[in-house]
């Protein structure tokens, strides 16, 4: 039995409850959670703007370290640090042999799956294949990646979506080039992380926005060069600050129609945007034609910031080793299980950076284990 946060319904609170995990069958790996963020998309899941098969355990950014692994199993052994990948690509759809492994057809096919059962039998499915809310969980073996050297899983565990996702978007959607001008639009987590990946791209000014004037030291501390509190002049002030441009490029973390519409009013004529938010249906961007031929700007979505987590891992790696990303600028606050809810609440309340759940004794074994592997 381990202790586990359980949605029971959309728009249900969190139930912090025992759940009863089955052994690794075949292709499976069973995983001693370490860390796990708390991210947005999990309150989206929670409140129904995203959708998945309930009851289910949520969380999807985590690390810890393999307790024991199925039949078939011979990338990880026990006592191996992983991080955990919710979207495992399949390597055989359409989108996967063009490439494109963040847009695997198949990549969230495990959330469908039962997973476990509630001490009174009830099943329990993986929020985005993980479930990374609990103190241990049993996952597919293309969930997990062994952990780099020299990255204790504590902070190991927001490469799992935050650093990524904000990785990816600069080097990988936004293709941001050494001196250009990058506004960053929300200041969470996945900000935290775009901020230090424009300033690691070479960016001559990273400008931060936020609706909150609280995290403008913490914007600055991850790479931002100027900082705007959101309102209805922002793109004036960004334009401001980039000679009557705009930005060569402009990257929105939020997910809400008006705050797209203001990274792309903000960004300069042949400029790029590329949309992280994960937004509602409800949530509408309009244009007009002849706006888009006048500006000649890009607009881009981007799933996972176009990652590969096999590829990028060890790059991203080499960075917090020379010391250009520091992940634990991107934690304003470590918590336990039961702290979630109110990690949800502070996130609508658009404060803070990333809450990350630490599960004290997952976490001491494992970063030791980590210490071990670590040449010298």
């Amino acid at each position: 039995m381990v202790r586990a946060a359980v949605l029971p319904a959309v728009g249900s609170p969190l139930e912090i409850t025992g759940i009863r995990l089955p052994e690794p069958g075949p292709g499976q790996v069973r995983v001693r959670l370490a860390a796990a963020g708390v991210c947005h998309s999990d309150l989206s899941l929670s409140n129904g703007t995203m959708r998945v098969p309930v009851p289910a355990v949520l969380g999807h950014e985590g690390a810890g370290t393999v307790v024991s692994v199925g039949e078939g199993v011979t990338h990880v052994a026990p006592g191996d640090g992983v991080v955990l990948n919710w979207a495992p690509s399949c390597g055989k759809c359409h989108h996967c042999s063009l490439g494109e492994v963040w847009l695997c057809a198949d990549a969230l096919t495990g959330a469908g799956a039962v997973y476990a059962v509630t001490e009174d039998g009830t099943e329990l499915h993986p929020g985005l294949n993980v479930a990374a809310f609990a103190e241990e969980t049993v996952v597919a073996a293309n969930c997990v990646l062994p952990v780099p050297d020299g990255v204790p899983l504590t902070d190991a565990a927001l490469l799992g979506c935050a650093v990524l996702t904000g990785y990816g978007a600069v080097h990988h959607s936004a293709r941001v080039r050494e001196g250009e001008t990058v506004v960053v639009l929300g200041v969470g987590g996945v900000g935290l992380a775009t901020l230090q990946s424009a300033r690691i791209a070479g960016a001559s000014t990273v400008i931060a926005v936020d609706v909150s004037q609280e995290k403008e030291a913490l914007a600055r501390s991850a790479g931002a060069t100027e900082y705007v509190v959101a309102s209805d002049t922002t793109v004036r002030q960004i334009r401001g600050l980039t000679g009557g441009q705009g930005a060569d490029v402009a990257i929105e973390c939020v997910g809400r129609a008006d705050t797209i519409r203001t990274a792309w009013d903000a960004t300069r004529r042949g400029g790029r945007t590329t949309v992280v938010g994960i937004g509602g249906k409800d949530q509408r961007v309009t244009f007009n034609a002849l706006e888009l031929f006048h500006w000649g700007r890009t607009l881009a979505g981007c799933v996972y910031g176009n990652c590969d987590p096999a590829r990028d891992l060890p790059v991203l790696a080499e960075h917090i080793r020379a010391g250009r990303l520091d992940l634990s600028t991107l934690v304003t606050e470590r918590i336990g299980l039961d702290g979630i809810p109110a990690a949800f609440d502070t996130m609508l309340a658009g404060k803070g950076g990333r809450a990350l759940v630490v599960f004290p004794a997952g976490a001491s074994s494992a970063d030791q284990a980590t210490r071990t592997a670590i040449p010298g």
